[in-house]
């Protein structure tokens, strides 16, 4: 049986030299990361040595940890010539990240191309990752539907991750992580229900950090939306857990059941909860370890193996 984290960070070397020979945001001066919509954030090289992350994963348990590239960066947003250096070697080296590591594909929002897309998944990644604000109302999912079909095509799901924070001056350095990124999350639950569930029928997807909490909000949601409102659960549609503990957990479970959520970390940027299943129980822990995450990856019931 196989313990999975589905939401991971780590940048390799190509990344970082990619990163290094640009000086426009997104770039890095040495460690000191800037970008457009955040002060400058140091970053620990620690974080992303590929041999410390091994031997981090093999000891919290995991058969499999899945890295996805930091979209708050805005690469996807970039113009394709200047993304593609920069997607490239994402892909390059995560592609070839020692086990128990497997990845996320990532694409261009701005200018959509499916074909590039399809060949960094024929490198083997487990699905494809958007950023949130990509596919926040109608127009995001029009734009992105040729990734979407491909998706659908071959079977594999979608991760929808934070994208770049708004530039807001002056404000904390949490401020990105607990208003914009949250704000896009939840903006994006919504709209995979309104667009993007209509367009795509079977796709299967992963909202990262509880979809924002959206989902509590099922009660407002069914006193405006009538009959939409209280439509069921889909079952192909999935959370994880990254930055949140057991208040957190234990309501989503309330909301939407045990059956649709999956353990992510967001390391090396949270650390793992210190309780299998957010305290939860074995079963629970079980589930969002093993049979859950199985689902979104393969569309499979049943225990990871």
């Amino acid at each position: 049986m196989t313990n999975v984290d589905v939401h991971q960070h780590l940048w390799t070397g190509s990344f970082v030299a990619a990163l290094r020979a640009r000086t426009e945001p997104p770039f890095l001066d040495g460690w000191t990361l800037h970008t457009a919509g955040e002060p400058p954030y140091e970053v620990s090289p620690a974080d992303h040595d590929i041999t410390r992350r091994t031997e981090q994963a093999v000891a919290d348990g995991l058969g499999r940890a899945l890295i996805s590239l930091s979209s708050p960066l805005g690469v996807e947003w970039l113009p394709s010539a200047e993304a593609r250096p920069l997607l490239d070697a994402y892909h390059q080296d995560a592609a070839e990240l020692p086990r128990p590591f497997g990845a996320w594909a990532a694409a261009g929002v701005r200018d959509i191309d499916a074909k590039t897309t399809a060949g960094y998944l024929d490198l083997g990644f487990a699905g494809l990752q958007l950023p949130a604000n990509a596919l926040a109302d109608a127009a995001g999912y029009e734009r992105c539907a040729p990734l979407l079909d491909l998706l659908a095509t071959r079977d594999l799901p979608l991760f929808i991750h934070p994208g770049p924070a708004a530039d807001i001056d002056p404000r904390p350095g949490w401020w990105p992580a607990m208003v914009p990124y949250v704000q896009q999350m939840h903006a994006a639950w919504f709209a995979f229900r309104a667009f993007g569930r209509p367009r795509h029928p079977h796709l299967r997807v992963c909202f990262a950090l509880l979809a924002g909490l959206a989902p509590l909000h099922g009660e407002r949601f069914a006193a405006r939306a009538g009959a939409e409102g209280h439509r069921e659960t889909d079952p192909d549609v999935f959370v994880e857990t990254s930055s949140y503990g057991p208040r957190a957990v234990e309501s989503m479970v309330r909301a939407l059941g045990t059956s649709t959520i999956v353990q992510g970390t967001d390391r090396p940027y949270a650390d793992p909860p210190q309780t299998p299943g957010h305290g939860l129980g074995g079963a629970a822990a079980y589930a969002f370890r093993i049979t859950n995450p199985r689902r979104l990856l393969t569309g499979e019931g049943g225990g990871a193996g």
